[in-house]
């Protein structure tokens, strides 16, 4: 006989529990309806958190516990101020309670005005016997606005070749075309994508945004001949033998179209490291050295253990010997000891890679920039690397952060990134999320925060199960905006969140009120609560940085052609007939063209649609246009996409494609798919054309560098 399977949970029972516990059990794709999360998505995502809803007892269980709990708390973990007034939940209290306050910097208070900047620790006893402790994160009430109003450039850094590169783009260059762009350009700023390091593998999965950590960068990105130590490497015939491997990588890439390596360029950067390891530190560069294990601390050890052991063990920290999957035991230790030399090794690089990314932004601003590198914060890490294996704890194990199934995407997405609990990380006062920022603000004057919405709730989706089988997490918003705010005013910098796609109701506004700026892409600017055309310039947003494309779509000139459409049809991507896709597309850039030229931006007057196909004239005409309408919004902050100020016809990544196209290998490239250096940016008429529409046609506010 077989046994009865369990009665499902009431669905009012498992509601209030999955609330309690910020889970959500429906979702709205849309504004006008409403769709049930499964129930296995909801009991999932709350046995991550340590609740248990497998059955109807479980849940009644936990629901009296969490209920208990809740009502008997005095504080949450993690208490947020804004200013100098009294944090809210300080305020809301029970009349004679007791406060202590020990502040960041030393101090013992036992009132919560007027706080200094920071993240402190409250004691709370109220009348009736009841304590309470919590993390007090005071921040500014509002981020600064960038100094006036900047045009920049946005780069894929491992697409930017020079001369002197050894087959990807790295450091040196970066400082090179910062320096260029500021003094020659009038630039602001220069946005790259994500330098995390990445996990160890052959093939290196060459996404950005899956890194193994993002609070560390990777090596793979150093100039190596700009590494002091590299000079007095003593086997010159070693040397020479190395450089004339890299000219080769160069020119495989540059002369004959390969593409880009990174696991090539990686394995003859470590070949030359190993050597600088083996040269002696100067004292200055070993105070130096020194100063920076000191300040990273265990951070920093857990992250070169980790690379180490992977040396020796492959980089799934989840097959590693039962002893050494714990960062904290006994074994992991004794190997620590027992591998001290290749520990060094991954955090020497680690300093080494941080000082070349100081010096780039150094460079930036020295060049006039009022902003400098924008860096980019990937939205988690993959589940084998250094980060999730040093911070367990704060990882929802078995569940996955994607998205839902939408209009764009009916099957939904799952990105293989485990999320971070929201209920460690208040418990730890956003610790983790706080040092993540401090490590990259360490050289960044602005960073580009990617799938911002994540701030306030992700998508988690169960191991094993598609994503249409996923459900929201919610973060606190506020918490995570608070610990954002504090760390970028405290290093001076400016945030952009990328904000595009399906947005909750309240978050682009709670975002603003703070000061983070969001993202706006031309394409995407409609009207659409009404007409649903194309956005009026004056209607735009300030507060954003507005672009004609990113890395994950067309560049103009394919657009302005129609050759996206083309592309996604020969790699099988369209789900629609060719004609039809052709069509929309066509129709689609003719509307954003007959607006530009009503506006008397397309100066030739000639920017036809391009399902017929442009001339080049026409193309370029159309390209300047299109930045001639960003400089008509009040954005402050407009970005050029650098392959568009050649003609680049291929987008960097292709979304819904993995080995069918090669993401994130291509270097820049012209009209003709030749790829271009950065002497040849440099000198190009053609981008030289397209920046100066943005420094002498100057839209409106009085130009767009606003110095």
């Amino acid at each position: 006989m077989t046994a009865p399977r369990p009665a499902e949970p009431p669905a009012e029972d498992l509601s209030r529990l999955a609330a309690l516990h910020g889970v959500a059990t429906s979702y709205r794709p849309s504004p006008d309806r409403t769709v049930a999360a499964s129930a296995t998505a909801v009991t999932r995502a709350l046995a991550a958190l340590g609740v248990d809803a497998g059955t109807p007892a479980a849940v009644r269980a936990a629901l009296a516990a969490g209920e208990r709990e809740r009502d008997a708390r005095l504080l949450p973990p993690t208490v947020v101020g804004w200013g100098a007034d009294t944090p809210a939940a300080l305020a809301a209290l029970p009349e004679g309670t007791r406060l202590r306050v020990r502040t960041e910097q030393g101090e013992t208070r036992a009132r919560a005005e007027h706080l200094p900047p920071g993240v402190h620790e409250v004691t709370a006893t109220a009348p009736d016997g009841r304590t309470a402790h919590a993390h007090l994160i005071v921040a500014p009430p509002r981020l600064p606005a960038p100094p006036g109003r900047s045009h920049g450039l946005l780069v894929q850094l491992y697409s930017l070749l020079s001369r002197r590169s050894w087959g990807m783009g790295d450091l040196g260059d970066l400082g090179e075309l910062a320096g260029w762009a500021g003094r020659v350009l009038g630039a602001g700023f220069v946005q790259v994508n994500p330098l995390h390091a990445a996990v160890p593998g052959t093939p290196t999965d060459p996404s950005p945004y899956r890194p193994s950590s993002r609070r560390f960068p990777d090596p793979v990105h150093l100039r190596i001949e700009d590494v002091p130590e590299f000079a007095y490497v003593g086997d010159r015939d070693r040397v020479l033998a190395l450089l004339e491997r890299a000219g080769r990588l160069r020119e495989a890439v540059l002369e004959r179209g390969a593409l880009i390596d990174r696991d090539a360029v990686w394995e003859l950067k470590r070949e030359a490291l190993e050597l600088v390891h083996a040269v002696p530190l100067g004292p200055g560069r070993h105070a130096a050295y020194a100063d920076f294990l000191a300040e990273q601390g265990r951070a920093l050890e857990d992250h070169a253990t980790w690379c180490a052991l992977a040396e020796v063990h492959g980089a799934d920290w989840r097959r590693w010997p039962a002893a050494l999957r714990d960062p904290r035991s006994p074994g992991t230790a004794r190997a620590r000891r027992e591998l001290a030399d290749r520990v060094d090794f991954h955090s020497r690089l680690a300093w080494l890679t941080d000082a070349q990314l100081t010096a780039a932004q150094r460079t930036a601003r020295e060049a006039g920039m009022p902003v400098g590198i924008v860096h980019d914060l990937a939205v988690g890490v993959h589940p084998v690397g250094a980060d999730a294996w040093a911070q367990q704890e704060y990882f929802a194990s078995g569940m996955s952060v994607g998205a839902p199934p939408d209009a764009f995407n009916a099957r939904g997405q799952d990105w293989g990134l485990p999320p971070w609990r929201p209920d460690r990380l208040a418990d730890s006062g956003y610790a983790p999320f706080r040092a993540l920022l401090q490590a990259l603000f360490r050289y960044a004057g602005a960073l580009r925060i990617d799938h911002v919405m994540g701030l306030f709730r992700l998508w988690w989706v169960p191991e094993g199960h598609p994503p249409t089988e996923g459900t929201y997490v919610r973060y606190d918003a506020e918490a995570m905006l608070a610990a954002l705010v504090l760390e970028a005013s405290r290093a001076g910098a400016v945030v952009i969140g990328e904000d595009l796609g399906t947005v909750e109701p309240g978050v682009r506004e709670a975002l603003r009120e703070r000061g983070v700026y969001g993202t706006s892409v031309l394409w995407f600017e409609r009207d659409w609560e009404g007409d649903g055309r194309p956005l009026p310039p004056e209607r735009w947003r300030a507060d954003c940085l507005a672009t004609a494309t990113t890395h994950d779509l067309p560049p103009t000139a394919a657009r302005l052609t129609g050759e996206h459409v083309d592309l996604r049809d020969g790699l099988g991507l369209l789900t629609r007939p060719l004609a039809e896709e052709r069509a929309e597309a066509a129709a689609d850039t003719a509307e954003w063209l007959d607006l530009l030229a009503r506006l008397g931006l397309l100066q030739d007057g000639t920017g036809t649609s391009s399902a017929g196909g442009t001339g080049t004239s026409s193309e370029e005409a159309g390209i300047q246009a299109v930045h001639r309408y960003l400089l008509r919004t009040p954005a402050r902050l407009v970005g050029v996409w650098l392959p568009d100020g050649v003609g680049d016809r291929r987008p960097q990544n292709l979304p819904g494609t993995w080995d069918q196209y090669p993401n994130w290998r291509l270097p820049i490239a012209d009209a003709q798919g030749r790829p271009v250096t950065l002497e040849d940016l440099a000198a190009s008429p053609r981008l030289r054309a397209l920046i100066d529409v943005l420094r002498t046609d100057t839209g409106r506010e009085g130009g767009p560098h606003g110095r």
